[in-house]
């Protein structure tokens, strides 16, 4: 099974989506989280902006 990623251009943009992860923003602290779909744990943190690349959660 090969597994496609999203590639980096080198151009300020993402070519494709980033597979089984997704992004969620606290509310009370306004941070965006980065988690992992497979295994649903929190893998990272950010303050300004969205990640590149990572489906938003609803």
């Amino acid at each position: 099974m090969e597994v496609i990623v999203a590639k980096n251009t080198g151009r300020s943009f993402r070519l494709g989506a980033v597979r089984r992860r997704s992004q969620v923003q606290n509310p009370v602290t306004g941070i965006w989280t980065k988690r992992d779909a497979t295994s649903g744990r929190f893998m990272d943190g950010k303050q300004q902006g969205t990640f590149k690349g990572v489906r938003k959660e609803k």
